[in-house]
């Protein structure tokens, strides 16, 4: 009998996770190694928040903090909310975690019940489908293709919806295609919402400030206020202004959910770190410049990217309305064979043999539930981005 429990057999590992450790380990060794797995701005978090930082430290503002965050953040996260998403909350309706990740479990943990269904689009950030099978949940997957520009339908939510369904988890712009729904594509999904009030939206926003070539970002309960009492909203500091190591997500959201969520952070871990709750209260009261001044560089990358891996023989990659990621097809590559021998017959062996021969390492498409695929990390300097779309060439010219 294993010691293990059976919840643990039902999940994975991260992926990601796992092939950026790889090709650190390869590093290390002495490969030369361009890692394009990881989704974690290259750029320094802004002076003005490491400066909130130390100076919390300096005052001795070191002590435990209310279990879902201190009441100053709270306040700045609310502010936040009006201000980029004309939603209204107060403090009793927000939720601050251990970075966006913990705000998705804690509400799983705290609403699903065995034989609930929670519906994923695919591709999907690796975690969802294994954070709702920890939490006793049934993820389901509907794939939302390069077809219809990776985004689900109206019509296939409606499919999809059925008396077990709990929670849809939408994400825009998305991890892993840079997909961002207009207001009238994320309108017609909220009106299939509307006639189906058990339905509970949990909305990741958090890649919002991540847009280019005038995409307008907008979340759900903005789209159609009548959800806002069973919505959801996740965002957070990581990716916004480069804070991924900080460890800040929140969330607001109808009270009863949040202090069921307070309830499961209290007997988890307690609060976020209070040093970086301080910094996070700055970056979202202070100076938004990093944002405005960082966009562009992304948008240059993105289109860099885009153009390079579209030369590739094999891969048609889209361009993305957001985030700094894009998902390239290799459909064309699959069945051809490197001069090793070895056949491409998934994106995962695509994906280890493009490490192995070119040293660039990506993430494969099936990690995200949609294949034939694989993911790409724009969030490095140029010099890496050319070096590794360049040994991308190399290696899809090499297949025969």
């Amino acid at each position: 009998m294993s010691f293990l429990s059976e919840t643990l057999s039902r999940v994975k590992p991260s992926p990601t996770i796992a092939i950026s450790t790889q090709a650190a380990e390869l590093k290390a060794a002495g490969r030369d190694i361009v890692a394009l797995s990881a989704g974690e701005p290259d750029f320094d978090t802004p002076d003005n928040i490491k400066a909130a930082a130390k100076a919390a430290i300096d005052a001795g503002k070191t002590k435990y903090t209310a279990p879902d965050g201190m009441i100053e953040l709270k306040q700045a996260i609310c502010a936040k909310f009006k201000r980029d998403n004309d939603l209204d909350y107060i403090p009793a309706q927000i939720s601050v975690g251990t970075g966006g990740k913990q705000i998705l479990y804690n509400a799983l943990t705290a609403t699903l019940n065995a034989g609930d269904d929670v519906i994923i689009p695919a591709p999907y950030w690796v975690s969802y489908p294994d954070m709702v099978l920890l939490a006793g949940g049934n993820p389901v997957v509907v794939e939302a293709p390069l077809e219809t520009g990776f985004k689900l339908t109206a019509a296939q939510l409606e499919a999809a919806i059925t008396p077990r369904t709990k929670w849809l988890i939408f994400n825009s712009p998305s991890n892993p295609t840079g997909a961002g729904y207009t207001w009238q594509e994320l309108k017609s999904l909220t009106d299939v919402l509307l006639r189906h009030p058990h339905v509970w939206i949990m909305t990741d926003d958090m890649y919002e400030h991540l847009a280019y070539d005038g995409f307008e970002f907008c979340t759900p309960a903005q789209v159609e206020p009548e959800l806002y009492n069973r919505t959801l909203t996740i965002n957070g500091v990581s990716k916004a202004y480069a804070m991924t190591g900080w460890r800040i997500g929140y969330a607001g959201g109808p009270t009863e959910l949040i202090t069921a969520m307070r309830k499961v952070q209290s007997q988890s871990t307690s609060n976020p770190c209070t040093i970086s709750q301080w910094a996070a209260l700055e970056a979202l009261n202070g100076p938004q410049d990093y944002i405005e001044t960082s966009r562009p560089v992304f948008q240059a990358r993105r289109d860099l990217v885009v153009g390079m891996l579209n030369e590739a023989t094999g891969i048609h990659c889209a361009t993305p309305e957001g985030a700094f990621y894009v998902y390239p097809s290799i459909a064309e590559c699959i069945g051809k064979t490197t001069p090793q021998g070895v056949t491409i017959d998934t994106d995962e062996v695509f994906a280890t043999e493009l490490l192995k021969a070119e040293g660039v390492a990506v993430v494969f498409g099936a990690a995200f539930g949609l294949s034939p695929n694989f993911r790409v990390s724009y969030a490095a300097s140029e010099a890496d981005l050319r070096k590794a779309c360049k040994r991308i060439q190399d290696f899809c010219a090499s297949l025969t």
